[in-house]
This record gives C-alpha cells, structure tokens and sequence, in this order.
C-alpha cells in the first residue's frame, strides 16, 4: 500500500480514535478537529487533544463556527418554520464535514481525508460506488448518500468493514479503556437542550399556539407551536380517546396540527425533491429498490419514477408508517446507494 499523507478527522469518540490507529499504520496521518457552534466546545477539544496525544499523531483546530451557524443551524431552524422535519447531520456531511472541513484538510496537504463512518468505499472503473457498512447495527451510509464522486475519491472509512465490537477491542488493545457507554448525541449543537427548547429561543415567533384538528377539521385541542410536533407524534397530544391519535401532518399556513388514527399513518408512496445520484447515473424506472425514509428505517421495496427534473416518485410494495416531509429518502440496491432526495 502507498504511503499517503492522511487528514483524520477526530472527534474524541471511539470510531474517530481507532482509525487513526489503523491508518498510522501505513500512512502519514495528521488529525483535524472540526470546531463547530454548540455546547462545551472547549471541553471537547480538550479531549480530543488528549485523544491525538495518545494516539500519537499531531492536531489541527479547524474553525468552522461561523459557516456552521450560517448553514446548518439556519437549515434547522427554517425547515421547522415549514412544517417540515430537518436532518441536520446529512446536510452538515454534505456542506461541512465533507464540504468546507474536507477543504480545508486537502488544502494543507494531504492526499484524503478520513472518518469514523461505518460504510464503504469501492471504486469501479472511474467510479466510486458508496456501499453500507459491513455492521448492520452501526451503518451510516444513509447520512451519507448526499455525497458526491468529487468528495468520494478523496474519502477513507477505515472502519466500513468493521463491526463496533471490533473496534471497541482493538482501541482497548491500544491502552484506550474508557470509551464504552459514550456514543454520541443524535443533534451534537444541541447538547442536552430539547429541540423545543432551542427552537423557542431562535424561533420566538414560531411559538404561537394553534389549533389540534382532524382530517375532517374538527378541533380536537391546541398546541404550543407546531415545531413541537413531528408525523408520527404520539405523546404531548392531551387527547383522551379510546384508540390512540397521531400526529399525520402539519400545516404553518394555518398554524394548525393534524392528526389522525394507525392507519392514516400509513402510505404507500412519497415524493423526493432535487435527488441527488451518488454515482451520477439516475436508477432505472420501473426496477425494484429499497428505500429507507429515516435513518432507523430498515427500507422497503419500492420503484423510483421521474416526475420531472426536480421531482421523482417513490411507490412502496406495502404502504410505509409516518413517512415525513424534510426527512431524506435514500435509495438502494442492496447494499449500493444509488441516491437520495428530500421527502415532500
């Protein structure tokens, strides 16, 4: 294997740490921390100090707290605005980490940049193909699938054919013994801050109580504001009834909250905006993919058909529940990522 100059980008956690450790192995490795908006950020460079020091290799403080705020935090706050749900972490890959951050890391010399990311890189031909990780329980090429060829080439997972197991031991063997137990958060700017929380303190306005109704209009209650609410909602509702009602949509224009029973929960086809194709090549209309509309979604059979060139349509073998506007889909064969596009 050539020896190659490598960005690592370390985030303190166990996933970051053992990469490093494997990629010293046959390369240069210099490590990066990304320092971005959110709590007790000089606790956690801190530690990734210390991490980088143990691991042997020199670090890197890159700022990136302005673009941050100016992007992701934007992007958080005025997709709930729409009555949507936002996924942060898939555009801050897209944008930051393997966008301005991945910059940043080349511009100073090195040949790739690599993460803990548990999925995988192949080439094919002049292709790069975007796989899952061989764990099951851990693969994260859902938040990952916006990626393009120009990040590809340039990207390692030296994980991606690991299993978490594996990696808590082999870090173990290398005098790290207190990482079990701290996965990180799912929102790192949150902290331990409530999404209604934080979007009450940035979205003020945004608060305003509204009207709780069924699909037939009839009021049922009130809500606080309707970033409180997601599809799919069943607590915090104050509904008694003798079935259970769900959130099944959410309307700013009307600043209402619609709900429903199990089965208005349930849909069979959905509609993705601006898709984007990892390997630049659209999927065949009509051919069988899997689907997955979250990130603990498990995916569904379903074919792909071109609407017109900013939309396609997603048709589901069995209807699918709580599919949710401003999440992701993302489209698979097997265990290819063949794309993405935001729902509808």
């Amino acid at each position: 294997m050539k020896k190659k100059k490598i960005g690592i980008a370390m985030s303190g956690g166990v996933d970051s740490t053992a990469s490093a450790l494997l990629l010293k192995q046959h390369h240069d490795v210099q490590g990066f921390f990304m320092r971005l908006a959110g709590p007790d950020l000089d606790d956690k460079e801190q530690r990734v100090r210390a991490v980088a020091d143990q691991v042997g290799i020199d670090l890197q403080v890159i700022d990136l707290g302005t673009e941050f705020t100016a992007i992701i935090l934007n992007y958080f706050t005025t997709t709930y605005q729409q009555g949507l749900t936002p996924n942060p972490c898939m555009v801050c890959n897209h944008a930051i980490k393997f966008g301005l951050f991945m910059d940043v890391i080349l511009a100073r010399g090195m040949d790739a940049m690599a993460t803990g990311h548990y999925a995988r890189i192949q080439k094919d031909g002049d292709t790069c193909q975007l796989y899952k990780g061989r764990d099951p329980a851990k693969d994260q090429s859902y938040f990952l699938a916006w990626l393009d060829q120009q990040q590809l080439t340039r990207i390692l997972f030296p994980l991606g054919e690991s299993n978490k197991e594996e990696t808590y031991r082999f870090v173990e063997e290398h005098g790290f013994t207190d990482f079990r137990g701290q996965e990180s958060q799912d929102i790192c700017f949150l902290g331990s801050t409530p999404v209604g929380q934080f979007l009450s303190q940035h979205l003020p306005r945004t608060g305003q109580q509204g009207k709780i109704v069924t699909q037939k209009g009839e009021t049922m209650g009130v809500h606080q504001g309707l970033f409180h609410y997601t599809i799919g909602q069943r607590r915090g509702l104050g509904i008694a009834d003798s079935s259970p009602w769900y959130v099944i949509g959410l309307d700013p224009k009307t600043n209402r909250v619609i709900i429903g029973k199990e089965d208005d929960l349930c849909h069979n086809r959905l509609l993705i905006r601006l898709p984007h194709w990892t390997a630049g090549q659209a999927p065949d209309e009509g051919a069988t993919y899997q689907v997955r509309i979250r990130y603990r979604h498990q995916g569904a059979d379903a074919r792909i058909k071109k609407i017109d060139d900013l939309h396609w349509e997603v048709q589901f073998d069995t209807a699918q529940r709580a599919i949710t506007p401003g999440q992701f889909a993302v489209i698979y064969n097997d265990d290819r990522v063949i794309g993405c596009g935001e729902i509808t």
